[in-house]
C-alpha cells in the first residue's frame, strides 16, 4: 500500500505536532522551498495561520528559512528531524523515569497496593482455579480433595500436554491420571476421623506468580482469595510444598512418626507447651489439639 500525505500527516500528529504543522511539513517536503503563500495552498492550511506555523516549526528544528524577501521555507530533512525527535524524547522520558523513581522512594514506607481478589461462590471459585490452569506454562502447584480436583480435571489434562510439570498433594483418589511431575497423597488423613472431615480447600499456584487459596470449613460454604501476585503465590506455593513433605515423611515413615505423633499425626498441631514447662496455673482446653488439627487440614 502506497504511502499517503494524509497517512504521513497523522503520523506526525501522534507525535506531537498539531495538524497545521504537521500539513505545512509534509506539504514542504512535497514542494522544496517555497513561500508561505504557495504553502497554505498547497496544503490548505489557511494563510493567516500558515506563517504562525512555519515560526513554530522553525523553533522546534523542523524547518529552515532561506530567503528574506518575500520569505522562502524549505524542510529539514526527514532523518534530522526524527534523530532530534528522538532525542528529545529520550530526555523526556529519563527526567520522567528519574521523577517517578523519587516519588516511589518517597512514599514506599506509606505501602503499594496489591489486587487480591476475594469470591465466595464455589463456582466462581472453580472457574478461577480453571483460568490460572489455563494460562499456565512452565509449573503448577495443586491441592484438594478429589471432588473439586475433578471440576479442573480438562484443564489439568491440557496443561501437562502442553508439557506442564505438576507437584499434586490430593486428599482421596486422584480423579484423574497422574500428569508429569509428582503426585502425593495425604495419607495421614485416611488413618484417622479428623475434626475437619467436611472441610474442603483448592489451592493452585501457577509459573510461580497466579494463586489461588480458597476454602469451605464446613464443606459447603466456601470463600477463596485469587491474585496474579508474586508474594501470594509464595505463600500458597509454601503451603502445599510444606504438606507434601510431610506426606513424604511419612510415606517412608509411617510406624515411626505414629509412635511419637500418634494416628494421623494428630499430635503435630499440638502446639501447647510441653506438660513438664506448663505452669500448675495454666489451663489447657483438651480440645485444642482437635481444633488445631482441623485448622491444619482446612
Amino acid at each position: 500500500m502506497a504511502t499517503t500525505p494524509e497517512a504521513v500527516t497523522e503520523r506526525l500528529v501522534q507525535l506531537g505536532f498539531s495538524t497545521y504543522e504537521a500539513r505545512t511539513y509534509v506539504g514542504l517536503l512535497g514542494t522544496g522551498t517555497a513561500t508561505g503563500y504557495a504553502v497554505a495552498n498547497a496544503t490548505g492550511v489557511p494563510q493567516p495561520k500558515v506563517y504562525e506555523t512555519l515560526r513554530r516549526l522553525k523553533d522546534r528544528g523542523a524547518v529552515v528559512q532561506v530567503s528574506g524577501h518575500p520569505a522562502r521555507w524549505s524542510a529539514v530533512p526527514p532523518d534530522t528531524l526524527l534523530e532530534k525527535l528522538d532525542q528529545e524524547f529520550s530526555g523526556r522520558l529519563d527526567a520522567a523515569r528519574t521523577g517517578l523513581a523519587e516519588l516511589a522512594i518517597g512514599s514506599a514506607a506509606e505501602g503499594e497496593p496489591r489486587v487480591v481478589w476475594h469470591q465466595t461462590r464455589r463456582d466462581a471459585i472453580v472457574a478461577n482455579a480453571q483460568a490460572i490452569l489455563a494460562a499456565a506454562t512452565t509449573h503448577v502447584y495443586l491441592s484438594g480433595h478429589d471432588a473439586v480436583l475433578e471440576q479442573v480435571a480438562d484443564e489439568v489434562t491440557a496443561a501437562a500436554a502442553r508439557g506442564v510439570e505438576f507437584t499434586i498433594l490430593h486428599f482421596g483418589e486422584l480423579p484423574f491420571p497422574a500428569p508429569r511431575g509428582r503426585a502425593v497423597r495425604h495419607a495421614t488423613t485416611d488413618a484417622v476421623l479428623r475434626p475437619s472431615a467436611r472441610a474442603r480447600h483448592l489451592a493452585v499456584v501457577a509459573d510461580s506468580r497466579h494463586a489461588l487459596w480458597a476454602v469451605a470449613r464446613d464443606g459447603r460454604r466456601w470463600e477463596g482469595l485469587h491474585a496474579d501476585d508474586a508474594l501470594l503465590a509464595s505463600v500458597v506455593k509454601g503451603y502445599i510444598r510444606h504438606d507434601v513433605f510431610v506426606q513424604r515423611m511419612y510415606e517412608e515413615l509411617p510406624d515411626e512418626l505414629e509412635q511419637h505423633f500418634g494416628p494421623g499425626l494428630l499430635r503435630l498441631a499440638d502446639l501447647s507447651a510441653p506438660a513438664d514447662s506448663v505452669d500448675s496455673t495454666d489451663s489447657t482446653d483438651s480440645t485444642d489439639s482437635a481444633d488445631a488439627a482441623a485448622e491444619r487440614t482446612a
